[in-house]
């Protein structure tokens, strides 16, 4: 029989109340503990899945061996730094933190005390998406598109962070090239920030990537299509479909394939990669510096939506 893990979760809001779940789930972990600035709620978590309410966060430094760390964009800082100088391993909700300064101390506080840090970047886990990169040589184009209806959740960031960073980070997944130009746009609908968003992102190896983000759609989209030589695919990330059109280089004929994926729990699948990654010493499927790398792109559209906004404003007046 192996150990059990020891693991905790600070933040159960809408998301973090489901990485107790998937953790409470898991054979070889032991849910020591929730952690919630609400201590209701935390109580209330707790209480279902049979395991201990914290109101201090603090007190899980040296009870237990990971984290998973799903409060507000703005504290994931602090309180990932902390366990992280603990010594205990952290997997943090995506945006990794607010700035790049934060970002690198988390990555640097890993490195120091040799443990793990992890970004949940979950559209990397979706079966529909491994599917597509499995088939990638040399991607061409690559067009994604992300809407949601409106929520007060998450607004604390603009639809860059909010949304788009899942595509941000797919899009480097795939290109795997340095960026080279950068071209953005968007809008103010909703609220005071970027609530619509479009980018088009030109890599050095030739690749170019289109990303469209809202916040203020009607109906849910997430769709990415990725053309390379002799295949064009296309997936449905909220359907779990994927549809690869390919042509035979030798005889030129047209291929069809269809799949559908049944199975589509993302977040179990991430946090078991996680705990994987933890007993075996080896970088998670998307690592601090993945989360890094999404994170210093963002901004950079977010800048730029920014500025264009500032300047047709000044010329409006």
């Amino acid at each position: 029989m192996k150990k059990k893990l020891r693991a905790a979760v600070v933040g159960v809001g809408y998301l973090g109340q489901f990485h107790a779940e998937k953790l409470a789930a898991l054979q070889d972990v032991e849910l020591v503990a929730v952690a919630d600035a609400d201590a209701a709620r935390a109580k209330q978590i707790a209480a279902k899945l049979g395991c201990e309410a914290r109101a201090d966060w603090r007190t899980l430094a040296g009870a237990v061996d990971l984290v998973c760390v799903a409060v507000p964009t703005d504290s994931h800082h602090e309180v990932a730094r902390a366990l992280l100088d603990a010594g205990v391993h952290v997997l943090v909700e995506k945006p990794i933190t607010r700035t790049l300064e934060e970002a690198d101390a988390l990555l640097d506080a890993a490195r120091a005390k040799g443990v793990l840090l992890a970004v949940g970047h979950l559209e990397r886990f979706n079966p529909a998406f491994r599917a597509l990169a499995a088939t990638l040589e040399r991607p061409l184009f690559i067009d994604c598109e992300r809407l949601s209806g409106f929520k007060q959740r998450g607004i604390d960031v603009d639809v860059v962070l909010d949304l788009m960073i899942h595509d941000i980070d797919l899009v480097l997944s795939m290109a795997k090239s340095e960026i080279g130009q950068v071209s953005a746009c968007g809008f103010q609908v909703m609220t005071d920030s970027i609530d619509i968003a479009n980018v088009r992102i030109e890599f050095a190896s030739g690749c170019v990537a289109n990303l469209s983000a809202s916040r203020v759609s009607q109906s849910p989209v997430r769709k990415l299509r990725v053309f390379q030589t002799d295949q064009y695919a296309s997936a449905d990330l909220q359907a779990g479909k994927l549809r690869i059109v390919r042509r035979d280089r030798g005889g030129g004929a047209i291929a069809e394939d269809e799949s559908a994926f049944t199975d589509r729990d993302a977040l179990r699948a991430e946090i078991e990669n996680f705990v994987a990654a933890v007993r075996s010493g080896r970088p998670p499927l998307v690592a601090g510096e993945d989360g890094r790398k999404a994170l210093a792109l963002a901004l950079e559209v977010s800048r730029l939506v920014r500025a264009r906004l500032e300047r047709f404003t000044a010329a409006a007046r």
